[in-house]
This record gives structure tokens, sequence and C-alpha cells, in this order.
């Protein structure tokens, strides 16, 4: 099988290509094409894989290229991994909003509309020429913000596009081993979109332990979001948030921890890896020890102001070690080409899995994936208080893919100012002066000339 990898200069390449490393089930992955626009970034991750690979027998084959269609024609499976602006647009995504008094973060809020609209046209764009050269291939999205993106290329691709994220099965890795229990033999009753959804169950021997978990002090002090909200807060709600949902249920204090960071998450990460990029160019002999050292950096500022502010402690180490969304990307691809039946947490089209939401919504909810695709499970209606924020942000989420397709700077307005966390239709306005004015590419899919009407 052949995997293509799009924005194969990025950073968590290597943490996809040591998953196929450890994977020696048939048929496998025998060849990892990469592709970026950037060729340096290629060149320094082939490093990284080349000595990562080394004392592995047979590892997959390796090869980078910054034409497109090369690296899609006959492909497999498709990760997409694309960041459309780069650090620097994410950066501009966060400073933005945060000028503004507003949260400034990648994927929720104002900025997760910016990354939005510059990147959903690149990813259509993409999808266009996946149906061209590789019609059979299956496309995992990786992509942020990934529900919305995923949504975008299914109206070119269908239900052959998949998101993941390994936000929700972290969080019932937790949950399970606060308890004591194998995450693996546990059910979870989750639902929702990406990074806004909620556990409100979890399955062991057919009968439901997360009121055992939500009653128990000890217990959830072990759990990083029960820290992150407060044993109280998760227990009015009955259920267990994702940590993204602390931007919405704490939103003066983010804005206040990420807005009084030396830097904000993008800068640091645009520090990081800049010094990577550029040392591995200087010492391409000593890449993988340089990836290794810039990676234990990030993974241990991932969402640090936040847990600073609630006091919720240090990531803990198992959580560092059990790896993330490239076990979920593997665990996916190996079940739709080698069969058997598994069931993962992944954003796929609604049909009619949550009620309230449109048939083609993308949502994140359990899944039936083996040989013949992936299917959404039903899941028990979200009560009021869930379901109203998930409809906001999933009409926002939509308005945003309309103006991108579209290139109308009205629609991009009512986007930003139907998001909960953007409080004026003045500000709204501003949010788009100020993101078109700072990032090129959002600026070339909303062209001034757009900007009548409103």
């Amino acid at each position: 099988m052949r995997l293509t990898i799009l924005g194969g200069g990025g950073f968590r390449v290597p943490l996809v290509y040591g998953a196929l490393l450890r994977d020696h089930g048939r048929p496998r992955v025998e060849e990892v094409v990469l592709h970026d626009i950037s060729a340096e970034r290629l060149e320094a991750i082939r490093h990284v894989l080349v000595q990562l690979a080394a004392g592995h027998a047979d590892p997959p084959r390796v090869r980078v290229t910054t034409d497109l269609d090369d690296a899609l024609r006959d492909a497999t499976f498709v990760f997409s991994a694309i960041r459309v602006g780069g650090l620097e647009g994410r950066t501009a995504d966060e400073r933005v909003a945060l000028d503004l008094g507003l949260l400034g973060q990648e994927t929720v809020g104002p900025g997760g509309i910016a990354f939005g609209l510059r990147t959903i046209p690149v990813a259509m764009s993409v999808a266009e020429r996946i149906a061209v050269l590789a019609p059979r291939a299956w496309v995992i999205n990786f992509t942020n913000p990934a529900g919305m993106i995923t949504e975008a290329m299914q109206r070119v691709l269908g239900e052959r596009v998949v998101g993941i994220c390994d936000s929700p099965l972290g969080l019932i890795r937790r949950a399970a081993r606060a308890l004591g229990l194998d995450p693996v033999r546990t059910a979870p009753d989750y639902a929702g979109l990406n990074h806004l959804g909620w556990l409100r169950g979890l399955s062991y021997g057919g009968r439901d332990v997360l009121p055992d978990l939500l009653a128990d002090d000890t217990a959830l002090k072990r759990v990083e979001e029960a820290r992150l909200f407060g044993p109280e807060w998760v227990r009015s709600l009955g259920a267990l948030p994702n940590e993204y949902l602390h931007y919405y249920y704490f939103t003066r204090e983010a804005i206040a921890a990420i807005g009084g960071a030396a830097q904000t998450r993008g800068e640091a990460l645009l520090e990081q890896q800049s010094r990577f990029y550029a040392t591995v160019a200087r010492e391409p002999h000593g890449a993988l020890a340089e990836w290794q050292h810039t990676r234990r950096e990030r993974d241990a500022s991932y969402m640090a102001e936040t847990r600073e502010s609630a006091q919720a402690g240090e990531r803990e180490a198992a959580d560092l070690a059990a790896g993330g969304y490239e076990g979920i990307a593997l665990a996916l691809m190996a079940a739709i080409a080698r069969g058997g039946t598994t069931t993962m947490i992944l954003n796929v089209r609604n049909g009619s899995a949550v009620a309230g939401l449109p048939p083609e919504a993308v949502v994140e909810v359990p899944c039936a994936v083996d040989a013949g695709g992936v299917r959404p499970l039903a899941t028990r209606p979200l009560p009021g208080q869930f379901l109203g924020l998930v409809q906001q942000v999933k009409a926002v989420e939509q308005l945003t893919i309309e103006a991108a397709v579209t290139g109308s700077a009205g629609v991009a307005l009512r986007a930003f100012a139907t998001h909960p966390l953007v409080d004026s239709v003045s500000v709204a306005r501003r949010l788009l002066d100020g993101y078109r004015a700072r990032i090129p590419e959002l600026a070339a899919v909303l062209p001034p000339a757009s900007a009548s009407g409103f």
C-alpha cells in the first residue's frame, strides 16, 4: 500500500512513520510519499525518518516531492496535515483576536474561523485532484479545524474523507485509568463536534462506571479534565468535557492566561520549529535527536497556560507516552485495509447519529469501522445545554465553509458574529479586517472587492 502525507514536511510526520515501523500486519504500507511546498522542510523530515528507520527490518520506503499530482497518483491512503499560512498564520489567528480582548486560539473561536477560511479552498482543491488521481483512496484528515475541513472535503469526495483527533481518546484513557480499568475494554458514550464534545458514559462489563468516577474525589484528581474544569463543575454537567471546552466554560480565565503569557502557543511553536529546521539543515546527522528534543518541549507545553490558570498541574507521563493521533490513524487504516471490526471516535458525516444536527454536518462520535468503511453509531440525544452550543458552533462552521467557497466577506462576517465567543457584530467586523490585513492567504480568499454589502 502507498500512503501519501500532505504536509509531509510537518513536524509531527515522524510520529506517523514511527507507528508504521511498529506495524507488522498485512497488508502494510510499503511506501510513504511526503508532499510539501517546502523542499527544505521535506529534506529535514526525510533525515529524521531515515534515522528513525535505522535497525528496522524492511521499513516503508520514503519518497519526497513538491509535485502534488506526483504525490497523489495511485495512493491507497492520503493523510492531510496541511497548514495554509504556516505557523506565521497561526500567530496571527491568535494575536488578532487577543488584541480585541477575545480568545486567541487556532481552532476555537475567531482563530478557528480564520484558519478555516484560508484552508478550505486549498483542501477542496486537493480533494478535486484526489478524485482524479486516486479516486479509491481514503482520506484521513488531520488538518485543523478538523471537523470543518473534513466537512468541506466531503463535498468533493463524500464519505471517503474521515477526520481524526486524539482528544477524545485521551479523555477516555484517563477516565478508565482513574478507575483502574483497561481502556480497551470500555465503551464510551461520547458525542459532539471536533474540540466540542462530552464523555457522558463509560461502559465496563455492561455497566456505566462514569457515575462512580464522578462521585470519587480521589479518582477524579487523576483525570486531567476534571482538574482543569474542577470536580464540582463536571459533576454538575454529569459528564467529562473535552479539554477544549475550557475555552467556552472559562473564557475570561483562558483569555487572561493566554494574553498574559510571554508568547502565544503559535509563537512558541514557530520559535521551536524554526530552530529545529535550521539545526537539521546545518547538522543533518543529528536530525532524530533534535526532533526528539523539540518534541518533548512541544508536548510538555501543550495547553500549559490553561492548565496553570486552572491549577490543573503538569501533564502526566502516561499521557505523554501513550501517543495520539498517529495511533488512531494507523488503527483506522488497518481496519479498512485488513477487515475485522473496531469502534473508534471519528469525525464523520452525521446522517442521523446526532439528533438536532443536519445530515451533512460532520460530527465526532463513535463509529464502526471495517473493510466496508466507516459508519457512525447512533448516540443518545444531547441535552439542551450541550445541543444548543453544538448547533451554534456547527452553524459557524457551515457559514465559514460557505464564505470560503463563495469568497463572500458578508458570509464570513456572519460566521464571526455568530460564534458564541464573539460578543459584538462590530467586533466581528474588526476581526475580519484584522485577519485580512495580517494573513495574505485569507485576504486572497476574501478580497476587498467582496466587502460590499456589510
